[in-house]
């Protein structure tokens, strides 16, 4: 682990940019396991169910628990003061609805795409018709062009490729951060975590019983024909990122 990074003058802001069931969770929880990092849920879920009115189970709970005006999130926790060299926050990309992006400046910032094919299917149990702005995939192309215009280079990750690959996956995103390199970052025990929002009951049931990465296989293709317009829709959007997307190791079966 790399301990030389001066607690005094270093915080990355590392802010994942994903859409829902794109194993950002697992992510989470991998940053969490190290004793570098502090890693926080979704800090603007509140601001997005209060400006977007989305019908998401629990949301009166969450925006009640909540700080739900997103420009004191963004001043007071996305850029906030810390104790940790490293602040890794899970975003969803549709929470930015509404929101004064200037602060992406001042983030290393990184994209969590999925197949849509995988993302809708799962993402229909928690939402019985979900849009593409559920889905999450078009704000993050747009969000990638606003950061391509800041000047920046932001990683992409799939999440077919992290879970073939998760080692390589993320020392290479580590080297792109600029954040060194943990093993611990490979597992962790099962059940829910500290980090977790309050959501997580609602949301987290398949990965508090996972203890790392789940291997990656192919799912059941067979969606009923409003899922499978929304996939084709979302279709051309994913394969726009997986194109930048940081790969697998080669040789890694497939």
């Amino acid at each position: 682990m790399g301990g030389n990074l001066d607690y005094n003058l270093v915080m990355v802001r590392l802010c994942l940019w994903s859409g829902p069931r794109n194993v950002s969770t697992a992510l989470l929880y991998a940053f969490n396991q190290r004793t570098d990092t502090l890693a926080l849920d979704e800090p603007l879920y509140g601001h997005y169910l209060r400006v977007s009115g989305a019908s998401h189970p629990a949301a009166a709970e969450v925006m009640a628990a909540m700080e739900c005006d997103g420009t004191r999130v963004v001043r007071d926790v996305v850029l906030g003061p810390g104790d940790r060299a490293v602040s890794f926050q899970k975003h969803m990309a549709h929470h930015l609805v509404d929101l004064d992006r200037g602060f992406l400046r001042q983030t290393t910032n990184v994209l969590l795409i999925r197949d849509p094919a995988e993302v809708v299917v799962t993402l229909a149990k928690q939402i019985s018709e979900p849009s593409i702005r559920d889905v999450g995939i078009a704000m993050q192309c747009d969000l990638l062009g606003q950061l391509s215009a800041m000047g920046q280079d932001p990683p992409v990750l799939d999440a077919k490729e992290l879970l073939l690959d998760p080692e390589g996956v993320l020392k290479q995103l580590c080297q792109r951060t600029g954040i060194p390199w943990d093993s611990a970052m490979l597992s962790w025990p099962a059940g829910p975590k500290p980090c977790d929002g309050m959501w997580a009951p609602h949301w987290y049931e398949n990965v508090h019983r996972s203890r790392g990465f789940e291997p990656w296989r192919p799912r059941d293709a067979t969606v009923a024909p409003q899922l499978a317009r929304l996939i084709d829709e979302c279709r051309p959007h994913y394969e726009q990122l997986r194109a930048m997307a940081i790969p697998a190791r080669s040789g890694v079966m497939r």
